[in-house]
């Protein structure tokens, strides 16, 4: 999802100071970080992870030279402090093998359903990282290069987790359909 341009024009009045664009901004985008790092972190840890990204981002906004990125920036800022925590509570699993094995793999031309969606990202069948590319770009609606950008990572990297997420999927759609 872009940044609107009513959203840049707040957010180049709160790099001026204006305290209600700042607050503004952060409500506008609020919402879908919370679903990002909640699918991330879990529902436990998704306020907290939320409220810490949503602290950098007041307190670092200056930084941004362009108002359009914001969007972006927003979400790696949110992506790092939620792998973060990942990480200090070691439950961030590195899984570098598939990502060599699943470059390869194509992602499908249709979505899958919000409901199949629904229920992978809330499974554990997934790692993070693959939830995390999977929430950018089915319900954030984010290109891949974008959520490369985001999460800091090679092209390649997102399209391998994506295709890892995907083959979760179907793996899950599979067992439902024996059942």
């Amino acid at each position: 999802m872009q940044t609107t341009p009513d959203e840049a024009r707040r957010v180049l009045r709160a790099q001026l100071g204006d305290r209600e664009a700042l607050e503004a901004v952060l409500r506008s985008v609020q919402p879908a970080l919370h679903r990002f790092v909640s699918r991330i972190v879990g529902a436990t840890e998704a306020d907290d992870v939320l409220q810490n990204a949503l602290i950098i981002i007041a307190r670092k906004l200056n930084w941004l030279d362009e108002p359009r990125p914001f969007r972006t920036w927003a979400f790696r800022i949110a992506s790092r402090v939620a792998f973060a925590l990942l990480k200090k509570q070691r439950r961030l699993p590195i899984h570098d093998s598939d990502d060599a094995v699943l470059q390869a793999i194509a992602a499908p031309a249709t979505p899958p359903s919000d409901q199949a969606l629904g229920e992978l990202l809330n499974g554990e069948r997934i790692s993070p990282a693959s939830r995390a590319v999977l929430v950018l770009h089915f319900q954030e609606e984010m290109p891949l290069a974008e959520i490369a950008a985001i999460l800091d990572v090679p092209l390649g990297t997102v399209k391998s987790r994506l295709a890892y997420g995907l083959k979760a999927l179907r793996q899950q759609l599979g067992d439902q359909r024996s059942l």
